[in-house]
């Protein structure tokens, strides 16, 4: 028998896997990076769907087999999308997603990168566009530094996106780019 992992989790990524399943990349609160495989999310009537959207925020069963991880469950908690209602923070979250895909290529076990996406997809819901560019540069340097990128200072707590350090990474913004660029090309890419 399986052991059944429950967690919280985001999907970042949907591919079509087969006549009726999905490849799912998903960041979960206590297992980091997972792609996972959803079998008959693309019937019509699926009762997975919903808590399956890309963005999806979900509270997620999740089963280990010898080669990949499955879905078993999922509840819906919030879709995380439907906050980001013009197109420009949705362009936003979808770019710091592939950047993140992109780094991570296998699973990544770090809890530390899941509370860096949900602070920055509230961000993105909640705190006025202005500020959205400095949320994504700042995210993407939360991310480096996990992924151990960038030794740099941050300007806030990791995963803080308070208007006062959106506020420093607006006013600095031209020197925390060259950060993330020179992690991103400490990565290989």
């Amino acid at each position: 028998m399986r052991h059944k992992y429950e967690t919280r989790g985001i999907v970042l990524f949907r591919s079509p896997l087969g006549e009726a399943n999905v490849l799912l990349a998903l960041l979960t609160a206590d297992l980091g990076l997972v792609r996972a495989r959803a079998q008959g999310l693309r019937r019509p009537g699926a009762k997975l769907a919903a808590a399956l959207a890309t963005f999806a925020e979900s509270d997620l069963v999740l089963v280990r087999g010898k080669e990949e991880w499955r879905v078993a469950g999922a509840v819906l908690a919030e879709n995380r999308f439907r906050g980001m209602r013009a197109a420009a923070p949705r362009i936003r979250a979808a770019r710091f997603s592939g950047l993140l895909l992109r780094l991570v290529a296998g699973e990544e076990r770090d809890a530390a990168l899941f509370p860096i996406l949900y602070g920055f997809f509230d961000a993105l819901s909640t705190l006025p566009p202005e500020l959205h560019d400095a949320a994504e540069v700042l995210a993407a340097l939360f991310m480096l530094r996990v992924l151990g990128l960038d030794g740099g200072d941050a300007p806030a707590g990791a995963g803080a996106f308070t208007p006062g350090a959106l506020a420093e990474v607006a006013r600095e913004r031209a020197a925390y780019v060259a950060r993330v660029n020179r992690g991103i090309a400490a990565s290989g890419l």
